[in-house]
């Protein structure tokens, strides 16, 4: 089941004099993410790295800001990856304490900086919503309102022509029992229109 975290969530590691300050934290796609990493680069002047992994939208990023290929982004993306989180960055502020760490303590660093910021983050469950629309009579009106706040759906555009459509967003979960619901209630008269995954 895919996750997605509920707030940020640092970690502060330290190896051979060199700090990594991890953050794992919720985005909404990669303009947002590359607006974090530029607040970091500014909030950072010293650092020598800011390097950064991604995954929202279906789509998956990795830099290692001049790290050596291959030792930064992408094993942090694989953190988030074996978390199965959605819509989630993660970032790490690398300052250099004078050591070099190789490859393999390059890998390692980054690695463990994400996956320890990730044990104290809060992890939700992704649920997918479902934008949903019907039209009813206006006698019936009342009653769809109220199954959909029951449902905990929420009302969007409302239009009174010969008949009242209704367009609502809920959880995928929900659906098929508010339709059960709904056309008991309408008799036939209830028309349900195409629904839009978002």
């Amino acid at each position: 089941m895919p996750w997605i975290l509920a707030r940020p969530a640092h970690h502060e590691l330290v190896v051979k004099k060199s700090r990594f300050l991890a953050c794992v934290q919720p985005v909404d796609g990669r303009a947002a993410a590359l607006a974090v990493v530029a607040r970091l680069r500014v909030e950072h002047p010293g650092a020598a790295h800011v390097c950064w992994a991604l995954l929202a939208g279906g789509q998956s990023a990795a830099n290692d800001d001049g790290e050596p290929g291959g030792t930064a982004g992408r094993p942090m993306l694989e953190v988030l990856r074996r978390q199965d989180l959605e819509g989630s960055l993660a970032t790490v502020v690398r300052y250099f304490g004078g050591i070099k760490l190789g490859a393999g303590g390059l890998v390692r660093a980054y690695t463990e900086a994400v996956a320890q910021a990730l044990l104290g983050a809060e992890k939700l469950p992704l649920q997918r919503m479902l934008r949903v629309a019907c039209e009813v009579p206006y006698a019936l009106e009342g009653r769809v309102r109220r199954e959909l706040q029951l449902a905990g759906a929420e009302l969007g555009e409302v239009t009174h022509g010969a008949l009242v459509a209704l367009h609502f967003t809920l959880p995928d979960s929900e659906v098929s029992a508010l339709r059960l619901r709904l056309d008991e209630a309408g008799q036939g008269t209830l028309r349900w229109l195409e629904p839009d995954l978002s």
